[in-house]
Protein backbone atom coordinates (compact mmCIF):
# COMPACT_ATOMS: atom_id res chain seq x y z
CA UNK A 1 0.00 0.00 0.00
CA UNK A 2 1.36 3.22 -0.65
CA UNK A 3 1.91 6.21 2.19
CA UNK A 4 1.44 9.46 1.95
CA UNK A 5 4.85 11.81 1.55
CA UNK A 6 4.07 13.28 4.80
CA UNK A 7 4.94 10.19 6.36
CA UNK A 8 7.96 9.43 5.14
CA UNK A 9 11.41 11.26 6.88
CA UNK A 10 12.61 13.63 4.36
CA UNK A 11 15.31 13.46 2.30
CA UNK A 12 14.55 10.88 -0.21
CA UNK A 13 14.22 10.08 -3.51
CA UNK A 14 11.04 9.23 -5.50
CA UNK A 15 10.94 7.77 -8.95
CA UNK A 16 8.14 7.57 -10.79
CA UNK A 17 8.82 3.82 -12.29
CA UNK A 18 5.87 4.42 -14.73
CA UNK A 19 7.81 7.61 -16.33
CA UNK A 20 10.73 5.34 -16.46
CA UNK A 21 8.88 2.52 -18.09
CA UNK A 22 7.06 5.17 -20.56
CA UNK A 23 10.64 6.67 -21.45
CA UNK A 24 12.04 2.72 -22.22
CA UNK A 25 9.42 2.77 -24.07
CA UNK A 26 9.73 5.42 -26.29
CA UNK A 27 13.28 4.43 -26.93
CA UNK A 28 12.23 0.77 -28.03
CA UNK A 29 9.86 2.44 -30.33
CA UNK A 30 11.92 4.56 -32.52
CA UNK A 31 15.52 1.70 -32.38
CA UNK A 32 12.51 -0.91 -33.66
CA UNK A 33 13.15 1.07 -37.05
CA UNK A 34 16.75 0.27 -37.19
CA UNK A 35 17.63 -3.17 -36.40
CA UNK A 36 21.26 -2.34 -36.11
CA UNK A 37 20.77 -0.54 -33.50
CA UNK A 38 21.80 -1.39 -29.63
CA UNK A 39 21.27 0.82 -26.94
CA UNK A 40 23.26 0.32 -23.74
CA UNK A 41 21.98 2.30 -20.21
CA UNK A 42 25.08 3.81 -18.87
CA UNK A 43 24.92 2.92 -14.91
CA UNK A 44 27.03 5.80 -14.14
CA UNK A 45 23.83 8.06 -14.02
CA UNK A 46 21.95 5.64 -11.52
CA UNK A 47 22.19 2.30 -10.04
CA UNK A 48 19.18 1.74 -8.04
CA UNK A 49 18.76 -1.75 -8.19
CA UNK A 50 15.14 -1.55 -8.78
CA UNK A 51 15.19 0.57 -11.63
CA UNK A 52 18.32 -1.29 -12.60
CA UNK A 53 15.67 -4.11 -12.40
CA UNK A 54 12.88 -2.29 -14.96
CA UNK A 55 15.70 -1.19 -17.51
CA UNK A 56 16.75 -4.64 -18.08
CA UNK A 57 13.61 -6.43 -18.12
CA UNK A 58 12.62 -3.52 -21.01
CA UNK A 59 15.99 -5.17 -23.07
CA UNK A 60 18.14 -3.00 -22.10
CA UNK A 61 22.52 -3.53 -22.41
CA UNK A 62 24.63 -2.01 -19.82
CA UNK A 63 27.27 0.63 -20.34
CA UNK A 64 29.86 0.36 -17.17
CA UNK A 65 32.82 2.89 -16.01
CA UNK A 66 34.01 0.56 -13.04
CA UNK A 67 34.19 -3.64 -12.06
CA UNK A 68 31.57 -2.38 -9.21
CA UNK A 69 29.07 -0.92 -12.08
CA UNK A 70 29.50 -4.50 -14.18
CA UNK A 71 29.18 -6.57 -11.22
CA UNK A 72 25.54 -4.29 -10.62
CA UNK A 73 24.84 -4.93 -13.78
CA UNK A 74 25.47 -8.64 -13.96
CA UNK A 75 24.10 -8.77 -10.61
CA UNK A 76 20.48 -7.14 -11.73
CA UNK A 77 20.24 -9.49 -14.78
CA UNK A 78 21.91 -7.42 -17.66
CA UNK A 79 23.32 -10.93 -20.19
CA UNK A 80 27.03 -10.33 -20.15
CA UNK A 81 26.89 -10.22 -23.39
CA UNK A 82 25.43 -6.98 -23.93
CA UNK A 83 27.97 -5.43 -21.27
CA UNK A 84 30.28 -2.71 -22.07
CA UNK A 85 33.26 -1.46 -19.96
CA UNK A 86 35.11 1.89 -20.51
CA UNK A 87 36.68 4.02 -18.36
CA UNK A 88 40.29 5.52 -18.32
CA UNK A 89 41.71 3.69 -15.10
CA UNK A 90 40.50 -0.15 -15.49
CA UNK A 91 42.47 -2.10 -12.67
CA UNK A 92 43.76 -5.15 -12.73
CA UNK A 93 40.53 -6.62 -10.52
CA UNK A 94 37.99 -4.60 -12.47
CA UNK A 95 39.34 -6.38 -15.58
CA UNK A 96 39.30 -9.70 -14.47
CA UNK A 97 35.96 -9.54 -13.44
CA UNK A 98 34.71 -8.08 -16.37
CA UNK A 99 36.76 -10.93 -17.85
CA UNK A 100 35.28 -13.39 -15.83
CA UNK A 101 31.68 -12.43 -16.77
CA UNK A 102 32.77 -12.76 -20.73
CA UNK A 103 31.20 -9.20 -21.05
CA UNK A 104 30.78 -8.08 -24.66
CA UNK A 105 32.93 -5.87 -24.95
CA UNK A 106 35.99 -3.39 -23.59
CA UNK A 107 36.08 0.31 -24.47
CA UNK A 108 39.53 0.81 -24.25
CA UNK A 109 41.48 3.86 -24.48
CA UNK A 110 45.64 3.60 -23.86
CA UNK A 111 47.82 1.73 -25.47
CA UNK A 112 49.20 0.34 -22.05
CA UNK A 113 45.72 -0.37 -20.69
CA UNK A 114 45.47 -2.98 -23.92
CA UNK A 115 48.68 -4.84 -22.87
CA UNK A 116 46.93 -5.21 -19.69
CA UNK A 117 43.99 -6.88 -21.05
CA UNK A 118 45.65 -8.81 -23.31
CA UNK A 119 48.25 -10.38 -20.49
CA UNK A 120 44.89 -10.75 -17.93
CA UNK A 121 43.21 -12.75 -21.19
CA UNK A 122 46.04 -14.89 -21.77
CA UNK A 123 46.20 -15.56 -17.78
CA UNK A 124 42.83 -16.73 -18.02
CA UNK A 125 42.58 -18.51 -21.00
CA UNK A 126 40.21 -15.69 -22.92
CA UNK A 127 40.12 -13.79 -25.60
CA UNK A 128 38.79 -9.89 -24.96
CA UNK A 129 36.50 -8.30 -27.47
CA UNK A 130 37.55 -4.68 -27.10
CA UNK A 131 36.40 -1.19 -29.22
CA UNK A 132 38.88 1.28 -29.27
CA UNK A 133 37.56 4.59 -27.22
CA UNK A 134 38.97 7.07 -30.16
CA UNK A 135 38.90 11.01 -28.90
CA UNK A 136 37.37 12.57 -31.87
CA UNK A 137 38.37 16.48 -31.08
CA UNK A 138 34.48 17.17 -31.68
CA UNK A 139 33.05 19.95 -29.38
CA UNK A 140 30.06 19.36 -27.37
CA UNK A 141 28.23 22.38 -26.09
CA UNK A 142 27.87 21.69 -22.89
CA UNK A 143 29.43 22.38 -19.25
CA UNK A 144 33.13 22.81 -19.41
CA UNK A 145 33.41 19.63 -16.31
CA UNK A 146 31.20 17.31 -19.35
CA UNK A 147 32.94 17.45 -22.11
CA UNK A 148 34.75 14.53 -22.99
CA UNK A 149 35.73 14.25 -26.80
CA UNK A 150 38.54 17.30 -27.06
CA UNK A 151 41.86 16.48 -27.65
CA UNK A 152 42.95 17.86 -24.31
CA UNK A 153 40.39 15.78 -22.38
CA UNK A 154 41.42 12.81 -20.55
CA UNK A 155 39.59 10.24 -22.23
CA UNK A 156 40.08 8.00 -25.59
CA UNK A 157 43.12 7.47 -28.29
CA UNK A 158 44.16 10.49 -30.55
CA UNK A 159 43.46 10.85 -33.96
CA UNK A 160 47.26 10.49 -34.86
CA UNK A 161 48.19 7.40 -32.84
CA UNK A 162 45.11 5.66 -33.77
CA UNK A 163 46.02 3.52 -36.71
CA UNK A 164 49.25 2.43 -34.88
CA UNK A 165 46.95 1.28 -31.77
CA UNK A 166 44.56 -0.85 -34.71
CA UNK A 167 47.33 -2.71 -36.19
CA UNK A 168 48.68 -3.36 -32.37
CA UNK A 169 45.06 -4.81 -31.59
CA UNK A 170 44.97 -7.10 -34.39
CA UNK A 171 48.48 -8.59 -32.96
CA UNK A 172 47.92 -9.18 -29.65
CA UNK A 173 47.16 -12.78 -29.57
CA UNK A 174 43.98 -12.65 -26.56
CA UNK A 175 42.72 -9.54 -27.68
CA UNK A 176 39.44 -9.93 -30.28
CA UNK A 177 39.17 -5.93 -32.57
CA UNK A 178 35.81 -5.34 -32.75
CA UNK A 179 35.41 -1.63 -33.69
CA UNK A 180 35.00 1.87 -32.41
CA UNK A 181 33.93 3.74 -29.82
CA UNK A 182 33.60 7.15 -29.29
CA UNK A 183 31.89 10.01 -26.46
CA UNK A 184 31.87 13.49 -27.06
CA UNK A 185 30.17 14.56 -23.89
CA UNK A 186 26.66 14.99 -21.46
CA UNK A 187 23.70 16.65 -21.54
CA UNK A 188 24.05 17.65 -25.00
CA UNK A 189 20.74 19.39 -26.49
CA UNK A 190 22.58 20.92 -29.91
CA UNK A 191 22.01 17.91 -32.35
CA UNK A 192 24.25 19.50 -34.49
CA UNK A 193 27.22 18.06 -31.89
CA UNK A 194 26.32 15.34 -33.29
CA UNK A 195 26.22 15.67 -36.59
CA UNK A 196 30.01 16.65 -36.38
CA UNK A 197 30.64 13.39 -34.58
CA UNK A 198 29.21 11.25 -37.71
CA UNK A 199 30.98 13.44 -39.83
CA UNK A 200 34.36 12.59 -38.30
CA UNK A 201 33.41 8.50 -37.61
CA UNK A 202 32.94 8.88 -41.12
CA UNK A 203 36.26 10.32 -42.01
CA UNK A 204 37.96 8.12 -39.85
CA UNK A 205 35.99 5.14 -41.36
CA UNK A 206 37.29 6.16 -44.67
CA UNK A 207 40.63 6.33 -43.23
CA UNK A 208 40.25 2.61 -41.89
CA UNK A 209 38.51 1.25 -44.91
CA UNK A 210 41.56 2.42 -47.22
CA UNK A 211 43.98 0.36 -45.10
CA UNK A 212 41.51 -2.86 -45.01
CA UNK A 213 40.63 -2.36 -41.92
CA UNK A 214 36.69 -2.83 -41.16
CA UNK A 215 35.22 -2.63 -37.54
CA UNK A 216 32.10 -4.34 -37.42
CA UNK A 217 31.60 -2.43 -34.05
CA UNK A 218 30.89 1.84 -34.06
CA UNK A 219 29.76 3.03 -30.55
CA UNK A 220 28.80 6.45 -30.67
CA UNK A 221 28.45 6.72 -26.37
CA UNK A 222 25.26 9.02 -25.29
CA UNK A 223 25.18 11.95 -23.63
CA UNK A 224 21.85 13.01 -24.87
CA UNK A 225 20.40 16.01 -22.92
CA UNK A 226 17.00 16.60 -20.78
CA UNK A 227 14.69 19.93 -20.07
CA UNK A 228 15.77 20.85 -16.80
CA UNK A 229 14.31 24.18 -16.59
CA UNK A 230 10.24 22.34 -18.13
CA UNK A 231 10.24 18.63 -16.96
CA UNK A 232 6.25 18.65 -16.51
CA UNK A 233 6.21 19.60 -20.42
CA UNK A 234 8.73 17.29 -21.87
CA UNK A 235 9.10 14.37 -19.74
CA UNK A 236 10.83 12.54 -22.46
CA UNK A 237 13.89 13.37 -23.96
CA UNK A 238 13.97 13.54 -27.77
CA UNK A 239 14.63 10.21 -28.84
CA UNK A 240 13.48 10.58 -32.19
CA UNK A 241 15.61 13.57 -33.41
CA UNK A 242 18.85 12.06 -31.67
CA UNK A 243 18.53 8.21 -33.61
CA UNK A 244 17.49 10.03 -36.92
CA UNK A 245 20.59 12.19 -36.85
CA UNK A 246 22.54 8.92 -36.61
CA UNK A 247 20.33 7.40 -39.12
CA UNK A 248 20.61 9.98 -41.87
CA UNK A 249 24.51 11.37 -41.21
CA UNK A 250 26.66 8.26 -40.04
CA UNK A 251 27.25 5.78 -43.37
CA UNK A 252 27.35 2.59 -41.53
CA UNK A 253 28.76 -0.12 -43.15
CA UNK A 254 25.54 -3.35 -44.49
CA UNK A 255 27.78 -5.98 -41.64
CA UNK A 256 27.91 -2.98 -38.61
CA UNK A 257 26.03 -2.65 -35.82
CA UNK A 258 25.75 0.73 -34.14
CA UNK A 259 25.72 1.03 -30.08
CA UNK A 260 24.33 3.77 -27.61
CA UNK A 261 25.38 4.56 -24.35
CA UNK A 262 22.00 6.53 -22.90
CA UNK A 263 21.89 7.01 -19.01
CA UNK A 264 20.35 10.30 -18.30
CA UNK A 265 18.00 10.90 -20.99
CA UNK A 266 16.79 7.37 -19.25
CA UNK A 267 16.24 8.22 -15.76
CA UNK A 268 16.58 11.65 -15.27
CA UNK A 269 13.04 13.26 -15.37
CA UNK A 270 11.84 10.36 -13.41
CA UNK A 271 13.45 10.93 -10.26
CA UNK A 272 12.95 14.03 -7.38
CA UNK A 273 14.98 14.90 -4.16
CA UNK A 274 12.29 15.49 -1.73
CA UNK A 275 12.67 17.77 1.10
CA UNK A 276 11.83 19.22 3.71
CA UNK A 277 11.85 23.18 4.93
CA UNK A 278 13.82 23.69 8.56
CA UNK A 279 13.77 27.25 8.47
CA UNK A 280 13.04 30.63 6.52
CA UNK A 281 15.87 32.77 7.23
CA UNK A 282 15.26 36.48 6.02
CA UNK A 283 18.33 38.98 6.06
CA UNK A 284 18.85 42.33 4.86
CA UNK A 285 19.01 41.34 1.18
CA UNK A 286 18.05 37.36 0.73
CA UNK A 287 15.15 35.45 1.85
CA UNK A 288 16.71 31.86 2.56
CA UNK A 289 14.32 28.43 2.71
CA UNK A 290 16.69 26.11 4.35
CA UNK A 291 16.23 22.36 3.61
CA UNK A 292 17.17 18.98 5.38
CA UNK A 293 18.36 17.93 1.88
CA UNK A 294 21.98 19.18 1.04
CA UNK A 295 24.72 18.45 -1.69
CA UNK A 296 25.26 15.41 -0.01
CA UNK A 297 22.08 13.94 -1.74
CA UNK A 298 22.59 16.30 -4.88
CA UNK A 299 25.93 17.63 -5.93
CA UNK A 300 24.80 18.80 -9.17
CA UNK A 301 24.41 22.51 -8.69
CA UNK A 302 27.65 22.96 -6.34
CA UNK A 303 29.63 20.96 -9.03
CA UNK A 304 28.11 21.87 -12.12
CA UNK A 305 26.19 25.18 -11.10
CA UNK A 306 22.94 22.70 -12.95
CA UNK A 307 19.94 24.21 -12.62
CA UNK A 308 16.76 21.83 -11.33
CA UNK A 309 13.22 23.03 -11.44
CA UNK A 310 11.89 23.25 -7.57
CA UNK A 311 8.41 22.80 -6.46
CA UNK A 312 6.75 23.36 -3.28
CA UNK A 313 4.41 20.29 -2.89
CA UNK A 314 2.70 21.53 0.18
CA UNK A 315 1.99 24.94 0.03
CA UNK A 316 -1.41 26.52 -0.97
CA UNK A 317 -0.91 30.24 -0.89
CA UNK A 318 -1.36 32.46 -4.11
CA UNK A 319 1.46 34.72 -2.90
CA UNK A 320 4.48 34.13 -4.25
CA UNK A 321 7.80 34.90 -2.96
CA UNK A 322 11.84 34.77 -4.40
CA UNK A 323 13.92 32.46 -2.14
CA UNK A 324 17.63 30.90 -1.87
CA UNK A 325 16.82 27.24 -1.81
CA UNK A 326 20.08 25.88 0.63
CA UNK A 327 20.78 23.32 2.51
CA UNK A 328 22.56 22.76 5.88
CA UNK A 329 25.86 21.37 4.58
CA UNK A 330 29.01 23.20 6.28
CA UNK A 331 30.03 25.30 2.85
CA UNK A 332 28.76 28.01 0.80
CA UNK A 333 28.15 25.72 -2.27
CA UNK A 334 25.70 24.59 -0.51
CA UNK A 335 23.24 26.16 -2.68
CA UNK A 336 20.32 24.37 -5.23
CA UNK A 337 19.08 27.30 -6.49
CA UNK A 338 18.72 31.33 -6.03
CA UNK A 339 16.06 33.53 -6.52
CA UNK A 340 13.39 30.79 -7.06
CA UNK A 341 10.00 32.24 -6.93
CA UNK A 342 7.78 29.64 -4.82
CA UNK A 343 4.45 29.77 -3.44
CA UNK A 344 4.46 31.88 0.02
CA UNK A 345 6.90 28.75 1.89
CA UNK A 346 7.14 28.44 5.67
CA UNK A 347 8.95 25.81 8.18
CA UNK A 348 7.80 21.92 7.36
CA UNK A 349 6.59 22.40 3.96
CA UNK A 350 8.04 19.71 1.37
CA UNK A 351 9.57 20.94 -1.55
CA UNK A 352 10.51 18.26 -4.67
CA UNK A 353 13.70 19.20 -6.55
CA UNK A 354 12.87 17.56 -9.79
CA UNK A 355 15.40 15.97 -12.65
CA UNK A 356 17.16 14.27 -9.79
CA UNK A 357 17.04 10.70 -11.46
CA UNK A 358 20.25 11.24 -13.12
CA UNK A 359 23.45 11.86 -10.85
CA UNK A 360 21.48 12.29 -7.44
CA UNK A 361 21.81 9.35 -5.86
CA UNK A 362 24.32 7.91 -7.33
CA UNK A 363 26.83 10.46 -6.45
CA UNK A 364 25.68 10.82 -2.96
CA UNK A 365 28.07 10.82 0.03
CA UNK A 366 28.48 10.53 3.48
CA UNK A 367 29.87 14.53 4.39
CA UNK A 368 29.31 16.29 7.91
CA UNK A 369 28.68 12.62 8.59
CA UNK A 370 25.26 12.43 7.38
CA UNK A 371 23.86 9.56 6.11
CA UNK A 372 22.65 8.54 2.96
CA UNK A 373 19.11 8.82 2.46
CA UNK A 374 16.79 5.90 1.37
CA UNK A 375 14.62 5.47 -2.06
CA UNK A 376 10.73 5.22 -2.93
CA UNK A 377 9.08 4.49 -5.98
CA UNK A 378 5.61 5.76 -6.98
CA UNK A 379 3.89 2.29 -6.23
CA UNK A 380 5.24 2.92 -2.35
CA UNK A 381 4.43 6.19 -1.63
CA UNK A 382 1.82 9.56 -3.44
CA UNK A 383 3.09 12.85 -4.04
CA UNK A 384 0.04 14.36 -4.33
Amino acid sequence: MNKNFRDIRTPFYYYDTALLQATLDAVRCEISQYPDYHVHYALKANANPRLLQIIQQAGFGADCVSGGEVQAAIDAGFPADKVVYAGVGKSDREILTALKHDIFCFNVESIPELQVINELANKEGKVARVCLRINPDVEAHTHTHIITGMAENKFGIALHDMMHVVELANELPNISFEGLHFHIGSQITNMQDYVALCQRINEIQFMLNKQGIYPLVINVGGGLGIDYHAPEEHPIANFKAYFHVFEQHLHLRPEQSLHFELGRSIVAQCGSLITQVLYVKQTATKQFAIVDAGMTELIRPALYQAKHKIVNLTSRSDTQAKYDVVGPICESSDVFDKDVLLPFTQRGDILAIRSAGAYGEVMASTYNCRTLVTSYTDKEVVLS
